[in-house]
């Protein structure tokens, strides 16, 4: 399924939306000029906003054409997964995963994170959850089990429980914990909210995950019901989202 994201890059670039501008700044902390080696940049979206904040970033990117056009933008890529990207002796003052670290093999990820962190460094891994009102959640819900009823999307109520995703993000911290590799290991969440159109919103939705590998004539039925049920609220809603952390230091080493 990854690959499936990679299809439209100047699509998923324009529809996603950026990080807290607080999460960026807490996870560089008074780092200045830090080297940032982001894990399953895509299109760059997290690594511009730590390039605008002052950082030297790096993208490591398993699909090339994201990658291209990360680099298009400003954000130099090595296209690898991360498991089997060559650091070469490099090593970085953070390491961050925005919305990529499930598809990293844990035990392997986790011990080339800590080889290529530097003491004290930071070990940043966050993605968004959105929640979109009831009205627009119901249709598209609908749609879907319509649509793809075998399909485990198909199984939701069109919102993403919250509770869910912050233990999925415990669960990271715990390991982090556990790894013996790192410290001061922490969870963040932060609250903030986002106008949509419905054409941004019908722009966005083929960019997640139980819509981008569909058949274009199922999407396309899926995002019908969805535009129908936004025209029925005025043509624009807002989003509750919260971006979710888990966050840890490196520990010197023994």
């Amino acid at each position: 399924m990854a690959e499936s994201f990679g299809t439209d890059p100047a699509g998923y670039d324009r529809a996603r939306p950026e990080y807290p501008a607080e999460l960026v700044a807490r996870i560089i902390g008074d780092r200045t000029a830090p080297a940032v080696l982001d894990i399953g940049c895509g299109t760059g979206i997290a690594g511009r906003q730590f390039q605008a904040a002052g950082g030297t970033v790096l993208g490591v990117e398993p699909d090339a054409r994201m990658a291209e056009h990360a680099r298009a933008h400003g954000l130099p890529v090595e296209v690898a997964t991360f498991e089997d990207w060559q650091p070469r002796g490099r090593s970085f003052d953070l390491l961050i995963a925005a919305q990529s670290w499930h598809w990293v093999e844990p035990v392997e990820g986790l011990r080339k994170a800590a080889e290529v962190l530097r003491p004290g460094g930071r070990f940043a891994l966050f993605g968004h959850v959105f929640e979109p009102p009831a009205e627009i959640a119901g249709p598209f819900a609908e749609a879907y089990r319509r649509v793809v009823p075998d399909s485990p999307f198909a199984q939701g109520s069109g919102r993403r429980p919250i509770e869910v995703y912050q233990a999925g993000y415990a669960k990271i911290a715990g390991t982090l914990r556990e790894s013996g590799e790192f410290g001061d290991v922490e969870q963040w969440r932060f609250d903030w909210q986002r106008d949509y159109t419905r054409d941004e919103w019908l722009a966005l939705l083929p960019t997640t995950g139980g819509i981008a590998p569909l058949q274009p004539g199922q999407r396309a039925e899926i995002l019908a019901a969805v535009g129908a049920a936004i025209d029925t609220v005025g043509g624009g809603f807002t989003m509750d989202y919260v971006t979710l952390a888990a966050t840890a230091v490196r520990a010197d080493p023994a």
